[in-house]
């Protein structure tokens, strides 16, 4: 068992917005490895306290699905002796209701772009089970009720 730690820091700047009478809410997010980002509401959530050009945390968790999952793949590929050269996943989430009536991430799309180099490459159906086998010990995946779609492109 491992323990992970974020900081989360918000400040009030004692600036408000003159149109909306709003304080930001851009706050940072320190991560244990010492990386420190801007975080913000997304802009299509709170455009009145959001910033542009930081991380939400809908964003925030739609990248953590898809990179449990591509390390995950990447780990299976690796012991079945696969050389994967890259790996490219334009993943989507969808903010909605969930079976409660409460407002979620309700769905996650992943759709990863894989090639692989070498003598040895998988079929579709191997890369098809692999997927499976990632998403099954994906240790994001296994911590959501989200529902979660692999659509694997060519």
């Amino acid at each position: 068992m491992t323990t992970h730690s974020v900081l989360v820091q918000w400040e009030h700047s004692g600036q408000v917005d003159a149109a909306s009478k709003k304080v930001s809410f851009v706050h940072q997010w320190t991560f244990d490895g010492g990386i420190t980002v801007d975080a913000s509401p997304s802009p299509l959530v709170m455009p009145l306290v959001a910033k542009e050009d930081a991380i939400d945390p809908e964003e925030a968790f739609i990248a953590a699905i898809a990179s449990c999952h591509m390390m995950t793949f990447l780990t299976v590929a690796e012991k079945q002796r696969f050389v994967v050269e890259s790996y490219r996943d334009n993943a989507t989430g969808t903010l909605g209701e969930n079976a409660e009536g409460r407002t979620a991430i309700t769905d996650v799309v992943l759709r990863p772009t894989i090639r692989f180099s070498g003598d040895n490459t998988p079929s579709s159906a191997m890369i098809d089970k692999m997927h499976k086998l990632a998403h099954k010990h994906c240790f994001i995946a296994n911590s959501v009720s989200t529902n979660i779609v692999i659509e694997a492109q060519s």
